[in-house]
């Protein structure tokens, strides 16, 4: 429930009889309940007036989300954690590929990292260590959530470069390392930035227990910062997604179609030693892969990027406390998953679990070399 300013009543209007129905005791409660009750006064500036109007949400709330978030942790570190084990320690997942799911994994991590912080918020209905605190949770939040976009995108390049010119397009362990570094360094002007309060700034929001860079001021220069964060964190990785997987997707028919008309020419079936149900699986393969990319990425980021934009430049009306942490629940939710979609459905990776992780019942059958066309196993190997 929101109240405007012209709602909030003061114990003096219900003293002498101002609003009808509302008595003395019932003015000290209502004000314990708008949101920001609990903040003293040398750090009501951390807490924007607009949510002031709110009521604050019941402790029931608190405590599911503390309890959800609790389980989205112990999955992330248990799933990103297995990640950078196995693909750090076996030789054969040791690849300038892999290098970038294992990056990917490393920012998951971080925004792991960030959710202790937020069950410890819940139980004390505010942002632990004040501006500190919310500094360190937004500042992880940012290197987490701008690097896992940057980073899909180098992931997407790499793939590009690796399906549709497997002969001179593969990126080797240097590049691979100065694309890992330059995604690490997207993500720091955006967080050092408003952290140092040199443009723009970290604060509470929803119920309180989160942080994120200040969408809610008028002024000028927070709209032209959330304008420049909206493009370098979002529409920037996006363009740079569709893009190269556009080209991969556009590079693998049109090759698919070179290898049938001279299949054709030639009088035979296929010029693959597979079948025409292999060629049929490469390109399906990796549009599962592309499709499955870009809607993590859009369900990450859409819908905060949609209500900080809204909040900026349209109708805040519709903003309430409950709609923005939804957002970000979404964007650790993704973090979550991503193991599972990145990870899990390598063949090898499921290889490592199963020969070192043997309680987790997986059973793999061995690869056959031998009968796996070379496109095949670069699709796999990228997988």
């Amino acid at each position: 429930m929101y109240l405007n300013d012209s709602s909030v009543i003061s114990p003096m209007q219900a003293f002498v009889g101002g609003v009808p129905g509302i008595g003395v005791g019932n003015v000290q409660q209502m004000q314990e309940r708008l949101l920001g009750w609990n903040i003293p006064p040398e750090y009501s500036d951390l807490v924007h007036p607009y949510w002031r109007g709110f009521l604050a949400p019941g402790r029931y709330w608190h405590i599911g989300f503390a309890l959800i978030y609790f389980m989205l942790m112990v999955m992330s570190f248990v799933g990103n954690g297995c990640v950078v084990w196995i693909f750090t320690t076996s030789k054969s997942l040791r690849t300038p590929s892999n290098m970038f799911v294992v990056n990917l994994a490393l920012f998951d991590i971080l925004m792991a990292v960030e959710m202790p912080l937020l069950i410890v918020n819940s139980f004390l209905e505010r942002p632990v260590g004040w501006q500190l605190g919310c500094d360190i949770y937004s500042a992880l939040g940012s290197v987490s959530g701008i690097g896992s976009a940057i980073n899909n995108a180098a992931i997407a390049f790499d793939r590009y470069k690796t399906i549709s010119c497997p002969i001179d397009g593969r990126l080797n362990s240097k590049q691979a390392g100065v694309i890992i570094a330059l995604t690490w360094f997207w993500t720091m002007p955006f967080t050092i930035l408003p952290w140092m309060r040199v443009w723009g700034r970290y604060v509470p929001e929803g119920f309180l227990t989160t942080c994120t860079f200040d969408y809610l001021s008028e002024d000028q220069d927070t709209k032209v910062f959330v304008g420049c964060i909206f493009i370098w964190s979002y529409c920037i990785p996006m363009t740079l997604i569709i893009t190269f997987y556009s080209h991969l997707i556009k590079s693998v028919r049109k090759h698919e179609k070179m290898l049938r008309e001279q299949a054709k020419k030639m009088n035979v079936k296929s010029l693959q030693t597979n079948s025409g149900d292999k060629e049929r699986s490469v390109e399906m393969r990796i549009a599962k892969v592309a499709f499955t990319i870009f809607f993590l990425f859009v369900c990450s980021w859409t819908p905060y990027a949609v209500v900080t934009m809204t909040v900026a430049f349209g109708n805040r009306d519709a903003l309430t406390p409950f709609s923005t942490m939804l957002p970000a629940l979404f964007a650790k939710t993704v973090s979550c998953i991503d193991p599972w979609v990145y990870a899990i459905n390598h063949p090898r990776y499921r290889l490592e679990l199963q020969k070192r992780c043997k309680w987790m019942g997986i059973h793999e059958p061995m690869p056959q070399s031998d009968s796996v066309s070379a496109t095949t196993e670069r699709v796999s190997d990228e997988s």
